[in-house]
C-alpha cells in the first residue's frame, strides 16, 4: 500500500519539474515548502519531502535520528518496504502542514540535531512572535 496518496504525489511530481525547468532556465532553485512528512511510529527517523521524480526518489530532509539530519534523496519503495515490530511501517503525517520552506526546516533541524527538535523551535519562536509564548 502506498504511503502518498494521489493529490500528495501530484504536487511533489510538479515541485520537481518546476525545479528542473528553473534549473534550465539558469534560474535560482526554488524552496519549496515540505508536502509530506513520514516518521517511524517506534523510532526517531523523520523524513521531510519536496519532490518526487519519475523513477519513485523523494527529495528532502531525512532524519534517521543520529544527529545529523541532511538534505537528500530516498527511496519511496525503501520507506514504504521497512518492516517494523508490531506490524508497523513508516508512516505519513496526516496532520501535517508545512509552515515554512525547506529551507527552514534544514537549518532549524541542523542547529537542533534532529527534524522533530527543530520543529518544535520553530514552533516556540512563532508563538513567541506572535506574543502567544
Amino acid at each position: 500500500m502506498s504511503v502518498l496518496t494521489p493529490d500528495i504525489a501530484a504536487r511533489l511530481t510538479a515541485n520537481a519539474r518546476t525545479r528542473i525547468d528553473a534549473v534550465r532556465r539558469g534560474l535560482r532553485e526554488p524552496d519549496p515548502r515540505p508536502v509530506v512528512r513520514f516518521f517511524n511510529p517506534v523510532g526517531a527517523a523523520t523524513w521531510l519531502a519536496t519532490e518526487l521524480d519519475p523513477d519513485g526518489i523523494l527529495f528532502g530532509l531525512a532524519d534517521l535520528g543520529f544527529g545529523c539530519p541532511e538534505l537528500g534523496s530516498f527511496s519511496l519503495a525503501e520507506l514504504e518496504a521497512v518492516r517494523l515490530p508490531f506490524g508497523l511501517g513508516i508512516e505519513r503525517d496526516l496532520l501535517f502542514e508545512a509552515q515554512h520552506p525547506l529551507s527552514v526546516y534544514a537549518a532549524a533541524a541542523r542547529a537542533a540535531g534532529s527534524v522533530v527538535l527543530g520543529e518544535r523551535r520553530l514552533a516556540a519562536a512563532e508563538r513567541r512572535l506572535s506574543g502567544r509564548a
